[in-house]
């Protein structure tokens, strides 16, 4: 597998970060994590084949997680020559179908027949997903919002896991235990913590119940970029961690 942190930003607009959005390679399978603004332009600035995506995730409804799905549903259909043909497989939690829904009465009647196939999976808790060549997505509810949740990609032993956004979860950090990447949410310094997302410090102790062959920030608000994430996170768990960048990317392994 291969892990390519597309948008590792926020809602807080920045030159360096758009807003949040990963994408997952394994076998045949192109996993889009997320799609808030400006991770379709990104993905075409950093050189991404955003035609090639078969299958995309979302953890939850916030704007900076979904707002440009229908940027790439549009682009499919008429920013392409030929436009798509292939099927495209949207994921998320209970509420999804009516999340697009909503969007096509919005945004673009065709949303949800736009030329291509397009299929909505509202997958439950606990009931792991094939993706097709031998790719399984798995989720678990997280403490965000009603609907948010944690994603398990697996594909030939490997692991990756993406914590969305979340508060602090001990229950979480038992899920992700021993995957090959923890991808974990890191939105703000200590000193402006608030009850729906992560610190450095609370990333750390995440990273001591998973221990995870590698952990990767990202969701970074600037105020969080103030302060030595990375020594705060080693102060609690010593492995290897890696503040990401939109277009940061690295094979999942040892």
């Amino acid at each position: 597998m291969r892990l390519t942190t597309v948008g590792t930003g926020t809602a807080a607009p920045s030159p360096a970060r758009v807003q949040a959005g990963h994408l997952v390679e394994a076998g045949a399978v192109r996993l889009l994590l997320d799609c808030g603004s400006g991770v379709v332009h990104r993905m075409a600035a950093l050189g991404i084949d955003w035609r090639a995506i078969t299958h995309v995730a979302i953890t939850h409804f916030h704007a900076d997680h979904v707002s440009d799905l229908a940027t790439l549903a549009v682009a499919w259909r008429h920013g392409q020559l030929p436009p798509r043909a292939e099927p495209v497989t949207v994921v998320g939690p209970a509420g999804t179908r009516a999340l697009l829904e909503r969007h096509a009465a919005a945004l673009w009647d065709d949303l949800l027949t736009p030329g291509y196939p397009v299929e909505v999976v509202e997958l439950a808790p606990g009931t792991p997903l094939a993706l097709g060549d031998g790719v399984t997505l798995g989720s678990r509810p997280v403490p965000h919002t009603a609907e948010s949740v944690a994603y398990s990609v697996e594909h030939g032993g490997r692991r990756v896991v993406y914590t969305g956004d979340t508060a602090p979860d001990a229950s979480l950090g038992a899920w992700a235990r021993g995957c090959d990447l923890l991808l974990a949410e890191c939105s703000l310094p200590a000193a402006m913590a608030v009850p729906s997302h992560l610190t450095p410090e609370q990333v750390g102790e995440l990273a001591a119940a998973a221990d995870p062959g590698r952990l990767v920030l990202t969701h970074f608000y600037p105020p969080v970029e103030q302060v030595d994430a990375a020594a705060l996170v080693a102060a609690r768990w010593p492995g290897p961690t890696t503040l990401a960048h939109d277009g940061w990317s690295a094979e999942v392994g040892p």
